[in-house]
């Protein structure tokens, strides 16, 4: 029957909105994900500038402060392209919902259809004694209880059609709200983006300024360069003093060992060659045989069995390791070309990490203390054990770490130092035995 329709209908209506909704939580998730990058880089862009802060409140300008500038500026461009994805991302939500809506007005405009048929229909025979004349004209009790039926059901579909109808147009004034927050949001976001735009139009221009005022101090910056190219050398050297040192301690470590295992199995053969001496006197003829010899335990490197568990753990913890200090790569690893003088190539042993003066300074994993040591333009170095692995942590004060110690990861070790140009900047490496790594590729991805 006709009047049965609008329960199919409405099922149909509820399918469609299912899907509408799926792809509003799709479209949702994508949203989650892009505002919590836009808070992620803003909470960068408000380090940053705490830094850039720190290092521009000098009277000259100096190499952290340009670095600092780079860093928010890409920090900015990256805040922009994540602005114009939001704003493709709004566009693509607002193409949703105004299809959602054109689907909700279609489908109320049908039912207004058919209930205005409805309506028609009923009024020609919709009075009270029409309904009466109807059911008693009925041939059989049968007849008279289906034309009851048919009359209920017939009340029933046209009062569920106004239901529809006050429901779809609940919804559509819902949808129409939901546009006009999204567009309302889309003007938000655009006008924060050409304030983003000028700011960084801004940075760019300061960037220049402190670019052209160092290139007139080549002479400065050169001797700069030596100083530093001198106390890396130097710490180099140091480093490679401990592995140095490291490698004979276990080297000797594992003789000793050796000795002794060698020296025991001497003493048991000697105690059993006594014993069967005895025995032989006293005419028996039963000999001892000798035990076997004990396998050599394998060592690696000559590591203990604790160290090579270390060590272990620690090549799992790439890409995963916590920062030793907040704030940004200043200077990578490697041999790069210098942020001012061209064709000047300086080489990094790890990276720099700029920070905020007096920032703490944290072990990145369990280990042992083997050295602290003060030398010239690297203030306190520190350098942490994890097996054949070590950490090496320069460019702080305020140690609060000897040798021998051990520590936990994300330890408190000391502080950053600050330099003469109010530049506070922590030098981090890692190596494996004497071969140096790229520690980028170790810290996690921030």
């Amino acid at each position: 029957m006709p009047f049965l329709t609008p329960g199919y209908r409405r099922l149909f209506l509820v399918f469609t909105f299912i899907l509408l909704g799926c792809v509003g939580a799709f479209a949702q998730k994508s949203r989650e994900q892009l505002e919590r990058e836009k808070s992620e880089n803003q909470s960068k862009i408000r380090e940053i500038q705490n830094i850039l802060k720190q290092t521009s409140s000098q009277k000259n300008v100096n190499l952290g402060q340009l670095k600092a500038l780079n860093q928010q500026i890409n920090t900015y461009k990256k805040q922009i392209d994540l602005l114009t994805d939001d704003l493709a991302l709004l566009d693509k939500e607002l193409r949703v919902l105004e299809k959602k809506r054109m689907a909700l007005d279609s489908s109320l405009n049908k039912l207004k259809k058919e209930y205005g048929r409805m309506i028609y229909e009923a009024s020609k025979r919709n009075t009270y004694f029409n309904q009466l004349v109807f059911l008693f004209s009925s041939g059989t009790f049968n007849q008279f209880v289906l034309r009851y039926k048919y009359l209920k059901q017939y009340t029933d579909a046209r009062e569920d059609q106004v239901k529809e109808i006050e429901v779809l147009q609940n919804q559509i004034a819902a949808e129409r709200q939901r546009i006009t927050s999204k567009k309302s949001q889309q003007k938000t976001v655009l006008d924060t983006r050409v304030t983003e735009n000028t700011k960084l139009e801004g940075l760019k221009t300061k960037q220049n300024e402190v670019i052209q005022e160092l290139s007139q101090k080549e002479v400065e910056l050169r001797k700069q360069i030596a100083e530093n190219k001198r106390a890396t050398d130097l710490l180099e050297a140091n480093i490679r003093r401990i592995a140095e040192r490291e490698r004979r301690e276990r080297l000797e470590r594992e003789r000793k060992e050796r000795e002794e295992r060698e020296a025991r199995r001497k003493a048991e053969r000697e105690r059993l060659a006594r014993e069967n001496a005895e025995r032989e006197k006293k005419g028996e003829a039963k000999v001892v045989e000798a035990p076997k010899e004990e396998e050599e335990p394998v060592i690696s490197s000559g590591m203990s069995e604790e160290e090579t568990t270390l060590a272990s753990s620690f090549t799992a913890s790439q890409s995963r390791l916590p920062w030793p200090v907040n704030g940004f790569v200043s200077g990578h690893f490697g041999q790069r070309p210098h942020a001012v003088l061209k064709g000047v190539m300086v080489d990094n042993l790890g990276v720099d990490i700029q920070t905020t003066a007096g920032s703490p300074v944290r072990s990145v994993y369990d280990g042992v203390v083997l050295d602290v040591t003060e030398m010239p333009g690297m203030g306190n170095v520190v350098a942490i054990q994890h097996g054949n692995y070590m950490t090496i942590y320069a460019k702080m004060n305020g140690v609060t770490v000897r040798a021998g110690q051990k520590v936990k990861a994300r330890e408190n070790i000391g502080r950053v130092a600050t330099d003469s140009d109010g530049t506070s900047e922590l030098q981090f490496q890692i190596w494996k035995n004497t071969s140096r790594l790229n520690p980028e590729n170790w810290l996690m991805h921030r």
